[in-house]
């Protein structure tokens, strides 16, 4: 081959190489999703394999450091208790008080002003006890919500195709910036060869 030819077929060659080897491995995160035998050897993409131990991970972190029981009883703050407590008064209680307006004693003491006079103090007596609210709220949710099971049951069972999605759409741009340095890279090791071939 004459040495005009190798400064322009080493790096071409280099170049598609490292291109194609990249790409190759970036698909490889994901595809196959299902063990496949090639040449004798299982082959699976590595968030299919590794899915498991995954989704422990995922648990592990969201459970110990994203997702707390304190977190949640923290949004307590920001919520208008009392409207929503106002409301669940007004679809709890409103049928039952219809129906003792109906009995002959009961229904003359139950006018609308001592029915909307009673509920504004529950309201009141429910809201005044924020603190305790969120405390018995932080205690369930310590006891009744094992975050680390919940997340790695769903992350265990969300199907490898769909976090494929996900991640090309939040990382293409990065992931197709690997293939092209994969060419790029390629490119000058076949540069480097065609100037060692030189100096020979």
């Amino acid at each position: 081959m004459e040495p005009s030819t190798l400064w322009l077929v080493l790096p071409l060659v280099g170049a598609l190489i490292g291109y194609a080897t990249n790409r190759l491995a970036v698909r490889m995160i994901f595809r196959p999703v299902e063990p496949r035998r090639v040449l004798g050897f299982r082959v699976q993409g590595l968030i299919g394999r590794r899915q498991p131990e995954l989704a422990r991970s995922i648990g592990a972190v969201v459970g110990d450091h994203l997702v707390r029981p304190e977190d949640l009883t923290g949004a307590l703050e920001a919520v208008e208790l009392e409207a929503l407590v106002d409301r669940a008064f007004e679809r709890g209680l409103r049928p039952k008080i219809e129906e003792l307006r109906q009995l002959p004693l009961v229904g003359g003491f139950l006018t609308d002003e001592r029915v909307a006079d009673l509920r504004r103090h529950a309201v009141e007596g429910v809201t005044s006890n924020r603190e305790e609210l969120a405390a018995a709220l932080q205690e369930g949710l310590e006891k009744g919500i094992d975050v680390h099971s919940v997340v790695e049951a769903k992350v265990a069972a969300f199907p490898v195709a769909r976090i494929e999605e996900l991640v090309l759409q939040v990382a293409s741009r990065e992931l197709r910036s690997i293939e092209v340095l994969g060419g790029v890279l390629g490119g000058l090791v076949g540069l480097a060869q065609a100037c060692l071939l030189a100096l020979i």
